[in-house]
């Protein structure tokens, strides 16, 4: 299941992660906090790589703004019991920070971050239960994990692909958890993909 909306695949959480690009050192350097490489980073990258991490950045900011979307779908939608309200206040927090992230580390590369689309295309009338909520959650995460499944050896820079895959991870956590939610095994295999 794509985390974007039909009317734009590029920006797609897998078309994002599934296309072999690689993020630059200044990506790697604002996602890892140390904004101090910045100015190097810049220095040493040449436009068109410049313009093709914008471009990449932009595709996980939008996938990014689409997941906080659909949590708050779910939070809002009357049929959540509290606690699973609250996990899923919870997982969209983990997606803002993301987003803010993502959103930074284009600014400082000279671009202008994508904002969140105004009305997503998910399929709220066919969310009846807590069970519809969940079972749309774990397939948007299911997803991600796929997609930074297929990912992370893509990435030549090896700490790059430490952070994918830690992004990997937590995408993976949020998948365990609502499946547990619904009564599913949280892990359903020995490999995931």
């Amino acid at each position: 299941m794509t985390i974007q909306s039909p009317s734009a695949p590029s920006l797609s959480r897998r078309g994002f992660l599934g296309r072999g690009a690689t993020l630059s050192a200044l990506a790697l350097a604002l996602l890892s906090g140390r904004s101090t490489l910045v100015s190097a980073a810049v220095k040493k990258q040449s436009t068109a790589a410049t313009a093709t991490d914008i471009e990449i950045l932009n595709a996980a900011l939008a996938a990014e703004h689409q997941a906080i979307a659909a949590y708050q779908l779910g939070a809002e939608s009357g049929l959540l019991v509290p606690a699973v309200r609250t996990l899923a206040l919870t997982f969209q927090g983990h997606h803002r920070t993301h987003a803010d992230l993502l959103g930074a580390t284009v600014g400082q590369l000279g671009g202008h971050a994508v904002a969140a689309q105004s009305k997503y295309d998910f399929p709220a009338a066919s969310l009846r239960t807590q069970e519809d909520v969940l079972r749309f959650a774990a397939g948007l995460e299911q997803g991600a994990v796929t997609a930074y499944t297929a990912a992370v050896p893509k990435f030549g820079d090896r700490e790059l692909a430490r952070v994918a895959a830690s992004i990997l991870g937590d995408e993976a956590m949020h998948w365990a958890v609502l499946r547990q939610a619904l009564g599913e095994p949280p892990v359903p295999g020995a490999f995931v993909g």
